[in-house]
């Protein structure tokens, strides 16, 4: 109880300062702005423009884009493996998504489903649901493996649900490691028109690995179902 109260305490604090500071709206505003460009370009001239910051400054915009949901994740993943070498980039990118899949998951559960259809929308959340009720845990793995499925929006879900944390932070740290190393190797060896195009191969690719992925779970026997809340 004690926590929940602090965590609506800040959330309110975050929306008053949103509304409320000039500098803040315009800051969220122009956030917005940039990931709807869906431009790697854009999201570097951000981040290098922070100068020795830009590392902090990437690793709160996964934040950002975690807690608002669904922005796209692998601009910023893109963004950090050109701007900062795919090893360091991958590193980046996976801690501060992790962090921000722990925030979600903390504040579904704090502030339950009402906060949280809000915060993403109630028809992707009930799509989720369907999905945890017939994969279970092997939800967090399918989700990462499709770059065109809001991860964040499975995080959210997964506070929803019995699930414990420790179960699905580490089924989220093993699920998304592979796409990052892969996304991070491609944002730094590739620019332009060509990342649309490996995009494109990477989605084939993640769409092949989920096929063999169902057809293994399918086959097994059911999996214990985990209980979301209505």
């Amino acid at each position: 109880m004690k926590k929940m109260r602090i965590a609506l305490c800040g959330l309110v604090v975050v929306i008053l300062a949103c509304f409320l500071i000039k500098p803040v709206r315009d800051t969220i505003e122009q956030l917005f702005f940039l990931f709807g460009m869906y431009d790697v370009a854009y999201i570097k001239g951000y981040i290098v423009s922070f100068g020795i910051w830009a590392p902090v400054i990437s690793f709160c915009l996964m934040l950002f884009q975690s807690v608002i949901a669904p922005l796209p994740a692998f601009l910023i993943t893109f963004a950090n493996a050109a701007l900062f070498g795919w090893i360091k980039g991958a590193i980046l990118s996976w801690s501060s998504a992790m962090a921000g899949a722990a925030l979600c998951f903390f504040l579904a559960k704090w502030l339950g489903r009402g906060f949280v259809e809000r915060m993403t929308s109630k028809l992707a959340l009930e799509g989720i649901d369907d999905f945890f009720k017939q994969y279970g845990q092997y939800t967090i793995l399918i989700a990462r493996l499709l770059p065109f499925i809001s991860f964040d929006i499975v995080s959210y879900a997964a506070g929803l649900t019995s699930m414990s944390f420790w179960p699905f932070f580490w089924a989220t740290g093993l699920g998304q490691l592979p796409a990052t190393l892969i996304y991070s190797y491609a944002g730094e060896m590739l620019v332009g028109g060509t990342q649309k195009f490996v995009m494109g191969l990477l989605i084939l690719f993640a769409l092949s690995i989920l096929t063999i992925l169902l057809k293994k779970i399918t086959s097994r026997p059911k999996t214990e179902k985990i209980q979301t809340q209505s």
